[in-house]
């Protein structure tokens, strides 16, 4: 299954900048001749992400002025300063700050719009699952896509993966009067929070124009969402511009962040309708949403890594009681094979192998062509479960027999079973070297002669 990610959505862009900002390396000082030809190819890379044109120009317009006449410390090189200055700007394009969804009201009422594919149904249920596991709320999901049966169908799908009530009212041709019924239902069964998912077209029209508007009079939503297609480029930037012009929504939510996407609707949708990009959609699994966050968005486009968002998801999946329980095991020597294929698991929740290791400063781009398969767990973890309970907790059993008969049932071969030992084998060592005060003072002080 293909995992969408930001990082490969702006590689593109990220190299060519990067390019960019080469013609100042080595030169002593910011000129107006050496910053206009850096922002020169700084604004043909935008518009080669289909960036919106006057976007564009204002933006590197921007970045020019700033970096004119400022005074160049001598620790920092020009184009170290002139990568600062962009950082920032990307940043303040792209909202600035994080813009949190409105959650006040009890229920609080939002409301989803978009057009018919955009990903609107689908997105309403990630919303559902992140905001019942994230934030401890208790969500109903409302299926008012009078038009499309499959529109219910799958919300009702969703609703059960993810267990979610969804409530639907297949006989009623009446948007208005089914959010009214839903709301009522939400106030009496006490849940916290109501996601209307509207009916889309494959085109922007009166009808659907005037229906949702009607539906946002009625009921008077919290926060009104408009999801839209981000593969669709500047085609998404004028059509959210069309339904702010009537709905005045609070916030964008960017889907379909593939590799084919160049990103040119993500830096360009928030100064075309003034309105925050809130979250984003990251693949095709319930919980591939994602908190939009211009700054850390900015540091991936320039090659900086995402620390903030990498130790976010390790914690997700962190359990201090673990933690405890498995600090003991390495202290006794009797972390296993079992310990090893839970955090192993661990690690396959925090999301897509690729996108991880983009997040880790100076490594994405390094990683951006390899092709690093998904799958290479599903190997290991056939090996671990062709051992029996007692080699997986004594891991020195495991003899050249046993090896091969671990070979054999895991459908590898020697090699790779030999390999993953020795991995394992080394993990445990530096585990508990990294517990060993005494052991670490050792290796830090033969570091110096380990160069000589």
């Amino acid at each position: 299954m293909l995992l969408f990610n930001f990082y490969t959505m702006f590689n593109t862009l990220s190299d060519k900048i990067e390019r960019a900002f080469k013609v100042l390396k080595g030169q002593g000082k910011i000129t107006e001749i050496n910053v206009a030809e850096t922002m020169k190819e700084v604004r043909k890379a935008l518009l080669d992400a289909d960036v919106n044109y006057k976007v564009a120009k204002q933006f590197t317009d921007t970045i020019k002025e700033k970096a004119l006449g400022q005074n160049v410390l001598t620790s920092v090189s020009p184009g170290q300063l002139l990568i600062k200055i962009t950082h920032d700007e990307l940043a303040q394009l792209m909202g600035g700050e994080r813009t949190d969804i409105k959650l006040n009201n009890n229920p609080t009422i939002i409301l989803m719009s978009g057009l018919q594919g955009s990903g609107k149904t689908t997105f309403s249920g990630k919303l559902a699952n992140h905001l019942k596991t994230k934030r401890g709320k208790n969500p109903l999901l409302v299926a008012c896509d009078i038009y499309r049966p499959a529109a219910i169908d799958q919300l009702h799908v969703l609703g059960e993966q993810i267990g979610v009530e969804v409530f639907s009212d297949r006989d009623n041709k009446d948007p208005v009067d089914i959010s009214r019924k839903a709301i009522k239902q939400a106030k009496e069964n006490g849940n916290s929070v109501v996601i209307i998912d509207t009916a889309g077209r494959l085109a922007i029209d009166e009808q659907m124009m005037n229906e949702i508007a009607k539906v946002k009079k009625e009921i008077k939503p919290d926060e009104i969402l408009f999801v839209v297609d981000a593969m669709t480029g500047q085609d998404a930037v004028n059509t959210a511009k069309a339904f702010n012009d009537r709905l005045d929504f609070d916030g964008v939510v960017l889907t379909k962040l593939d590799g084919d996407t160049r990103g040119g609707a993500a830096l360009s949708i928030k100064s075309i309708v003034n309105k925050p990009i809130k979250f984003v959609g990251t693949g095709e699994k319930m919980d591939a949403i994602d908190v939009f966050h211009p700054e850390r968005m900015a540091d991936r486009i320039l090659g900086m890594g995402d620390v903030v968002t990498l130790v976010e998801r390790a914690q997700e999946q962190f359990n201090e009681e673990e933690a405890r329980k498995l600090s003991k095991k390495i202290a006794k020597n009797q972390f296993g094979f079992n310990d090893f294929l839970a955090q192993l698991q661990q690690i396959k929740k925090m999301g897509n192998i690729k996108d991880l290791v983009g997040m880790i400063p100076g490594v994405g781009k390094a990683v951006k062509d390899m092709d690093i398969n998904e799958d290479a767990f599903k190997s290991i973890e056939a090996i671990i479960y062709s051992m029996t309970p007692q080699e997986r907790e004594k891991p020195e059993l495991l003899n050249g027999s046993r090896r091969a008969r671990i070979a054999k049932g895991s459908g590898t071969n020697i090699q790779e079973v030999n390999k993953l030992i020795k991995q394992f084998d080394e993990t445990r060592k530096m585990m508990r070297m990294m517990q060993d005060k005494n052991a670490m003072a050792k290796m830090m002080r033969n570091m110096p002669k380990m160069g000589q």
